[in-house]
């Protein structure tokens, strides 16, 4: 069953199309991915999705309602936490979800269970008398996490959870979504980061508005039918020059301290290393790799654009 269900959704500000034509849909149960950069309207659809926003066209359904015309039904069913947690600097942890579970009109009895538990799966309780102001930014996003389901949402929207957050802290607040998965929670995660994908049942990555694929994760790497390789040179901007103008390989860029490209599959990466060493360039290691979802994006999303 879907819980969420998106056609043909738009939105416009002005003469830019924020969302064009956003296709998608979310099984029960699901932790969906909404992956892509910074403007590519990842924060838009959520905001609609919660019924925070209107849509331009289209139609956004959650757990049966539309969005547009009944979104006052929904309120009470879904939760969402924005990027980043915007709650209140001069209120302590504990006073911050208590005002939550007020607007919520949680019930006493129910409150002091769902707090309790809230506490213990996040590691909040040794600072629930803390100023939210004197929380690190990971701690931070559990509080808004935590606030975001004291009520027992449905669907949980989660707007760049980890965004700016150390690496052990983004650790943790993923453990704590897959313990939501077995409360039957719902959630669509939107994220800048590739790696997180792998986090997720199934992706959709955005790019300009649009859902360009939606998909799970293995399946996504299947995409790519060439062979990867990683390039490493002293002189990478010579090198990604010179493989740019190489008719076997295709779409070269920078990743990390290297070069990813892809190499057709009747051409021979020997020659590649020598066109290189004709050049100049001597002391180079190539190597073929695995693809990441980042490479899948970079190069599927290209080509796309190429296209179009």
């Amino acid at each position: 069953m879907a819980v969420v269900d998106v056609e043909h959704l738009t939105r416009s500000f002005g003469e830019v199309k924020a969302l064009d034509g956003l296709t998608f849909s979310v099984e029960e149960g699901e932790i969906f991915g909404l992956v892509g950069p910074d403007g590519s309207g990842k924060t838009t659809c959520l905001r609609i999705l919660c019924g925070l926003m209107a849509p331009t066209g289209g139609k956004a359904m959650v757990l049966g309602r539309d969005v547009a015309k009944e979104p006052e039904r929904i309120k009470d069913q879904v939760g969402y936490m924005a990027q980043p947690a915007k709650l209140y600097e001069e209120l302590t942890v504990r006073e911050n979800i208590e005002f939550y579970a007020d607007l919520y009109e949680v019930s006493k009895e129910r409150y002091r269970e769902r707090m309790n538990r809230l506490l213990e799966f996040s590691g909040l309780s040794p600072f629930t008398g803390r100023l939210f102001r004197n929380l690190s930014g990971g701690m931070k996003q559990k509080v808004g996490l935590s606030c975001a389901l004291i009520h027992t949402p449905k669907v949980l929207f989660l707007d760049e959870p980890t965004n700016g957050v150390d690496p052990v802290s983004r650790r943790d607040f993923w453990k704590i979504l897959y313990e939501l998965r077995r409360e039957k929670v719902t959630m669509v995660v939107a994220s800048t980061y590739l790696d997180e994908a792998d986090r997720c049942h199934r992706v959709a990555f955005f790019d300009r508005g649009k859902a360009r694929m939606v998909m799970e994760p293995l399946a996504l790497r299947k995409l790519l039918k060439e062979r990867l390789f990683n390039l490493a040179v002293s002189d990478r901007r010579k090198a990604l020059g010179l493989l740019k103008s190489m008719p076997e390989v295709l779409d070269p860029y920078v990743f990390g301290t290297g070069i990813h490209f892809l190499l057709r599959e009747s051409s021979d990466v020997s020659a590649v290393k020598a066109d290189l060493a004709s050049a100049g360039l001597h002391e180079v290691v190539i190597e073929r790799i695995q693809p990441t979802l980042e490479d899948v994006y970079l190069s599927l999303l290209e080509r796309k654009g190429d296209k179009e």
